[in-house]
């Protein structure tokens, strides 16, 4: 029929996780997630609650015992995190996520070391986005505040040009100035077409900016909507922003 639209496909289709680190303890529960292109999830809930397991099962760390994970149409459950980056999977972990005796441009160099020849094209448009770290290129990583070590792991993980870019808690343990650049940060680089799907303690401010939000509970689904609906749904504050709040305020 004409003047009909294509429905969007999901860029990143997870149905019905079951996972975890242990024989027979499950962090996942039947975890389910879809993220179309260009969106900004964010994935809020309490701690314990499995946010950073779904993001390291996406990523090939830790083992799916059911359920399914495609990419693009394609099925990527339990590849190897190498052959995802190949992919087009890109992965921000929350600690130990940059090498601190190379220096920033060194870090990014890693970042490429399955396109050597794409280095320093891809760096320049890096540097667009990241122009602090260009004016620092030779300084060593390990020197480099909470804040700017967070943007050369993303910067890194941007190097191979993901279709998407999974974060775990980037704002943790940064102050509130800090926070507030690394979310401004995170949208920037939404807007240059890369779907993000970001696991945040931050609740408030991750629900403000992402398009849409997933908060999990025992690891299964307990709400998903627009962020900003979220924010402002009063089962959500009563049982998890309130409680999230307090953990913010306390960290």
């Amino acid at each position: 029929m004409t003047g009909e639209v294509a429905p969007v496909e999901p860029l990143v289709n997870a149905d019905n996780l079951v996972a975890g680190y242990l024989p027979g303890v499950n962090i996942l529960n039947g975890c389910t997630l879809v993220a179309y292109p260009g969106e900004l999830i964010g994935i809020i809930g309490p701690n314990g609650a499995g946010k950073s397991t779904l993001l390291k099962a996406l990523f090939g760390l830790v083992q799916i015992r059911s359920g399914s994970v495609t990419l693009g149409g394609e099925d990527i459950t339990n590849q190897r995190a190498d052959k995802l980056v190949r992919t087009g999977v890109g992965f921000v972990p929350q600690t130990n996520n940059v090498f601190p005796s190379l220096s920033i441009e060194e870090n990014l160099q890693m970042g490429m070391y399955l396109r050597p020849k794409d280095f320093e094209s891809r760096l320049e448009q890096i540097w667009e986005l990241f122009p602090v770290l260009a004016d620092r290129r030779k300084q060593r990583a390990g020197s480099l505040s909470g804040g700017e070590r967070q943007s050369v792991a993303m910067a890194r993980a941007l190097m191979m040009d993901p279709k998407v870019l999974l974060l775990d808690e980037p704002s943790a343990g940064l102050s509130p100035v800090r926070q507030d650049e690394t979310f401004i940060r995170t949208r920037e680089i939404n807007k240059t077409g890369v779907t993000i799907i970001m696991v945040e303690q931050n609740a408030r401010r991750c629900l403000q900016i992402c398009d849409r939000g997933y908060v999990l509970d025992q690891g299964r689904n307990a709400y998903e909507g627009k962020g900003r609906e979220l924010a402002k749904d009063p089962k959500v504050i009563e049982l998890y922003l309130g409680t999230l709040a307090e953990d913010e305020g306390a960290a």
